[in-house]
């Protein structure tokens, strides 16, 4: 497995981030399925919310990057809650051209040993059923799965406000 070298993300390299991370997940997002299925939300496309996911995650969660030879190859993202001992790995995303060298199963554990030093006992993830990738990597990394869900989607149509209003009923008699 490559070497990575653990620090925090910085500010000014959220672009950076933000571009490593969407195009990491562009092939088993979701988001994009949702959209070949029902167009864009209200004309935000999954990029679009994928960059807002991102404002939220950037604005309250470690943010952790891995690189090697200098150069960001790799980042995760999580949090910490300290009554429960728990933490929570959220993205785990390796640049495209630097996949397949094991900078996934080396983000993870260092997200893990992060994750400790800040007094973790328990630690868990969420995965899509149809990431074969990430889903073999976790069972190989020791990690357990206790419960599966589907994604629900429907369309339900205008907000009541934005709606026609009924027609007047007739008083004409």
């Amino acid at each position: 497995m490559a070497e990575l070298a653990f620090r925090l993300g910085r500010q000014d390299e959220q672009d950076l981030l933000r571009k490593l991370i969407i195009d990491s997940f562009e092939p088993i997002t979701w988001f994009k399925q949702l959209d070949s299925q029902f167009g864009p939300l209200n004309g935000c496309d999954w990029r679009t919310r994928w960059n807002q996911r991102l404002d939220a995650v950037f604005a309250s969660q470690i943010i952790l990057v891995g690189e090697a030879g200098g150069e960001v190859v790799a980042a995760a993202t999580g949090t910490y809650d300290p009554r429960t001992r728990l933490g929570f790995v959220d993205l785990l995303a390796v640049a495209l051209p630097h996949q397949g060298r094991g900078y996934g199963r080396g983000m993870l554990r260092g997200m893990i040993a992060h994750l400790r030093g800040l007094g973790a006992e328990y630690a868990h993830l969420e995965c899509l059923s149809d990431n074969d990738r990430g889903n073999a990597l976790y069972r190989s990394e020791g990690w357990q799965p206790v419960a599966s869900s589907i994604k629900w989607f429907t369309r339900i149509g205008r907000p009541e406000a934005e709606a026609a209003p009924p027609a007047a009923a007739s008083s004409d008699r």
